[in-house]
C-alpha cells in the first residue's frame, strides 16, 4: 500500500482548513441564494404543489404574522440554493477529508462528487415525488366538513424542508459506508452480521429525522434498509477491487525479484 503523501497536519491547521472550506461554501450558498431569490415565486409554487394537489378545492395557506410570507420566500430561496450548489459543497467536503487518505485514494474526486450529488438529489426527489404526495394525502384525509385544513406557511415550510434535507442526507449512506470501509472501520462481513441491529437503528434514525408519525417514519425506514443493503454491495465491490489490485502489486513485486 502506498505511503501517505502528506505528514499529519497540526490541529490548528485543520481548523484553518475547515474555516477556509466553510467560507467557500458560504460564499457559494450566498451566490446561489441570490440566483434562486429571483425565482422565489416559482420555487415556492414547486415546493407547495404536492400539498395543493391534495387539499380540498378552495383551500389555501395562511400566514399569521406580517413578515412570515417574506421570510418564507427567503427560506425557500436558501433551500433551493443548497440543492443548486450541492456539487460544490460536496467537493469542498472531499477536499477537507482527502488529506487523511492515501495518495491512490485521493484520485476519485470526480466520482465522489458525482455519486454523492446523485444520491443527495435522489433522496430529496424521493421525498418530493413519493413521500410528499402519499403523506399529505394521508394527513389531509382526516379532514371533514367540520375539520378543515388551514396550514400556515411557517409550519409547512419547516415540515417540507426538514424532510427534503433529511432524505437527501440519509441517501448518502452508501457513500458514508464506502469511506468507513476505506479507513478500515467496517467491512462487508461486519455489515452482514450486524444487519438486525442496523434495522433497529434505521427506525431510530427515521424517528429522529421525521415528524412524530408512523407514516413518514416507515417511508424513510424502508429506503434506508434498502440503502443499507446497497452499502454492503458497495463495500464488497470495493474489497474485491482492492484485493485484485494488491494481488497485481504482489505479482509485480515477485516478478521484479526474479529479474
Amino acid at each position: 500500500m502506498t505511503d501517505q503523501t502528506d505528514e499529519k497536519m497540526p490541529f490548528t491547521l485543520h481548523l484553518e482548513e475547515l474555516k477556509s472550506r466553510l467560507t467557500r461554501v458560504l460564499i457559494a450558498l450566498g451566490a446561489g441564494f441570490v440566483v434562486c431569490y429571483l425565482f422565489k415565486e416559482k420555487l415556492f409554487w414547486a415546493l407547495t404543489r404536492p400539498l395543493a394537489a391534495v387539499l380540498p378545492e378552495g383551500s389555501s395557506m395562511i400566514f399569521t404574522s406580517l413578515p412570515e410570507a417574506f421570510f418564507t420566500y427567503l427560506k425557500v430561496s436558501f433551500l433551493a440554493s443548497i440543492f443548486l450548489v450541492s456539487p460544490y459543497i460536496l467537493y469542498q467536503i472531499w477536499k477537507f477529508v482527502s488529506p487523511g487518505l492515501y495518495a491512490s485514494e485521493k484520485k476519485p474526486v470526480a466520482p465522489f462528487v458525482i455519486f454523492s450529488t446523485i444520491f443527495f438529489l435522489g433522496g430529496s426527489l424521493f421525498a418530493y415525488y413519493i413521500v410528499f404526495p402519499f403523506g399529505f394525502k394521508f394527513f389531509v384525509g382526516f379532514g371533514n366538513d367540520f375539520i378543515r385544513p388551514m396550514l400556515s406557511l411557517k409550519e409547512y415550510l419547516s415540515f417540507s424542508m426538514k424532510l427534503l434535507i433529511a432524505f437527501g442526507v440519509i441517501f448518502e449512506l452508501p457513500i458514508f459506508m464506502f469511506f468507513l470501509a476505506k479507513i478500515g472501520m467496517v467491512n462487508s462481513e461486519i455489515l452482514k452480521k450486524k444487519r438486525k441491529y442496523a434495522i433497529l437503528l434505521v427506525f431510530v434514525v427515521a424517528a429522529i429525522f421525521t415528524p412524530p408519525d408512523v407514516v413518514t417514519q416507515v417511508l424513510m425506514a424502508v429506503p434506508l434498509m434498502l440503502l443499507y443493503e446497497i452499502s454492503i454491495w458497495v463495500v464488497k465491490a470495493g474489497e474485491k477491487k482492492r484485493a485484485t489490485r494488491e494481488g497485481d502489486d504482489k505479482n509485480d513485486t515477485e516478478a521484479e525479484k526474479k529479474e
